[in-house]
């Protein structure tokens, strides 16, 4: 964004979130049997076209289960031939989640867009174990309160981009399919920027129609006071992840990344510092901090060279869940939590009016400075006194 431009300030910030129930309601999973797969039998199709999901064993507790219907009909041999056009349906039952957080903390909200402060530990949309317990619901839950008048506005709710399960902070999310649009468009302008310019560097900031700020802690003393890491990032394949692991690699996208060090402390070997992406490359921070030396602290997946901590194709877990599907991983996996990440402000046009909002999340203690922590301190024996007087 550029200097000097007028900023609003957002309205006071309120709490919103519904407690999770015991169990999810299951999910239903519907195909159609292409011409390319006559002839093979139902164990046959779902343990080849749907292998992420379930080992062959699985498959067939979940057929054995009357999980699995043949054009409206539950099937339980496993040996039944399909047909081309055959419509097949497998009923995931309902299961108890892992433990999430539910509350989230508006900070800006008007009628086409709605900023979050998301508590590390909730995932952004569904995937995996975590099919309810996500953003995305509860922003739908929440949406589903609002003022009826505004149902003209084709009310759409959904994140526009993605913060880590273990990463808290700013996340914004539209409110229509208009502002999804735009909104959608200012994340992509930054990474296309990048894409385009096999020289990057920070001065391309200019470009861009959004800024996006975060807090981090750090493995390890960072020497230089800035450092800017280019290094691109692509995908490894990875057990327990189906869509591969994204990681430092020299054949992958192009990412950009600035560093400041905000507050070094040699006793504990740890450094405190700001970032700013212009890309948005999936764990792109986790990527190249750990790339450069300096891990997040407690970040169970990525150490030094921006590759994995355990990679070893001895590991995978052939046995089956309750449910027939694959075991939760035994080695870590992206979604694991355990460091330190704060997307602390988000600056933009708004996506209808164009007025520049300046979105900001309040900093985790264990990521605030030492003069900001003292500050607030003080701040909090003011208002102390004052309720006292």
């Amino acid at each position: 964004m550029s200097d000097g431009a007028e900023t609003s300030e957002p309205p006071s910030t309120y709490i919103v979130g519904v407690p999770w129930p015991d169990f999810n309601d299951g999910l239903i999973y519907n195909d159609v049997v292409p011409l390319s797969h006559p002839g093979l039998t139902l164990t046959e199709y779902y343990s080849t076209k749907h292998k992420n999901s379930a080992p062959m064993q699985g498959w067939l507790q979940r057929i054995g289960n009357s999980q699995i219907t043949v054009d409206g009909i539950v099937v339980t041999d496993p040996n039944t031939i399909l047909r081309a056009g055959m419509e097949l349906v497998y009923h995931r039952r309902p299961w108890k989640e892992p433990d999430a957080p539910f509350l989230l903390q508006v900070l800006f909200e008007d009628d086409d867009m709605i900023a979050l402060n998301k508590p590390s530990g909730l995932q952004v949309l569904p995937g995996g174990l975590f099919q309810q317990r996500t953003v995305l619901t509860q922003l739908q839950w929440y949406s589903s309160k609002q003022n009826p008048l505004l149902k003209h506005k084709k009310l759409h709710a959904v994140p526009v981009h993605r913060l880590g399960r273990g990463t808290s902070g700013v996340l914004l999310c539209a409110k229509t399919k208009l502002a999804k649009s735009h909104l959608a468009a200012y994340f992509a302008d930054g990474t296309s920027v990048v894409a385009g310019n096999r020289h990057i560097n920070m001065e391309l900031n200019d470009k861009r129609k959004i800024s996006k700020i975060y807090r981090a802690l750090t493995e390890g003393i960072i020497n230089k006071d800035e450092v800017v890491i280019t290094q691109p990032i692509g995908t490894i394949r990875y057990p327990g992840v189906a869509k591969g692991l994204y990681v430092a690699s020299p054949s992958g996208k192009p990412a950009l990344t600035k560093v400041e060090v905000l507050e070094r402390n040699v006793r504990e070997n740890h450094t405190l510092v700001k970032v700013e992406i212009q890309s948005g490359r999936p764990h792109q921070i986790r990527i190249h901090l750990s790339f450069i030396g300096h891990p997040l602290l407690g970040d169970p997946l990525y150490i030094t060279g921006g590759r994995p901590k355990c990679f070893d194709s001895d590991f995978v877990n052939d046995g089956f869940a309750l449910d027939g599907g694959y075991q939760k991983p035994v080695k870590p996996v992206p979604g694991d939590c355990g460091y330190h990440l704060h997307a602390c402000q988000l600056v933009l046009p708004h996506p209808i009016t164009n007025e520049v909002i300046e979105i900001n999340a309040p900093i985790p203690s264990i990521l605030q400075t030492q003069d900001e922590a003292k500050e607030l301190c003080l701040s909090f024996g003011d208002n102390t006194d004052k309720g006292q007087n």
